[in-house]
C-alpha cells in the first residue's frame, strides 16, 4: 500500500495518517507492506516494482462529491488524485507503461482509494472534520482490500518472485 500526501498541507496529509494509523495500530502480515511516499511520478517506479498489488491511498478534489466521500478506482478507472498527476510529475498510468517499457516488472493489479479533499492547499498539519471523520470508513476499505488480495494471493502463487502486496 502506498500512501501519497504532503504532512503539512491539511487534508493532503491523509495518506501519511492513513500510514501511520496502519503501521501503529494494525498487525497486517508480513506479505503486506505500507509505505509512506510524499511524492509519486517518476518516484514510484521503485516503489511499484516487482508487486503483485498495490493499493494507492490519496485525496482528491473532484468538485463532485462531498468532502470525505470515498472513492475507489482500479486502475481501468483511474481518475488522478492531486499526487498522481501535476504538471512537473508523471501520471500513475504514464509510470507504469514506463516502468514496464525500462524492463521493470510493473503490478498488473492497481487500485486507489482517494478520499475527497476540503483543503489541500492551507499549510497545517490538521485534517479538516469531513476527512478527518473519512479515517474508520478508509481503514475499513483497506482492510477489506487486504482480506481480498490476500485470498486471491493463495490462489495465485504461481506469480514466484513478486511481492505479494504494497
Amino acid at each position: 500500500m502506498i500512501c501519497l500526501g504532503n504532512e503539512v498541507l491539511s487534508d493532503d496529509s491523509f495518506g501519511p495518517k492513513i500510514a501511520e494509523i496502519l503501521d501503529k495500530h494494525y498487525s497486517l502480515g508480513e506479505n503486506v507492506e505500507v509505505i509512506f511516499a510524499p511524492l509519486a511520478g517518476f518516484n514510484l517506479l521503485d516503489l511499484l516494482g516487482d508487486r503483485q498489488s498495490v493499493l494507492v491511498v490519496d485525496t482528491i478534489v473532484t468538485g463532485k462529491a462531498k468532502p470525505g466521500t470515498p472513492h475507489f478506482f482500479s486502475m481501468g478507472q483511474l481518475t488522478p488524485s492531486s499526487n498522481l498527476t501535476c504538471s512537473h510529475q508523471i501520471s500513475l498510468p504514464t509510470a507504469i507503461k514506463l516502468g514496464a517499457e525500462l524492463g521493470i516488472s510493473m503490478p498488473e493489479d492497481i487500485a486507489v482509494l482517494a478520499i475527497e479533499a476540503q483543503d489541500v492547499e492551507t499549510v497545517g498539519e490538521n485534517l479538516t472534520a469531513p476527512v478527518k471523520a473519512a479515517i474508520d470508513k478508509a481503514i475499513a476499505l483497506i482492510m477489506d482490500w487486504i482480506k481480498l488480495k490476500c485470498r486471491e494471493s493463495k490462489h495465485n502463487e504461481h506469480r514466484k518472485g513478486k511481492r505479494s502486496l504494497a
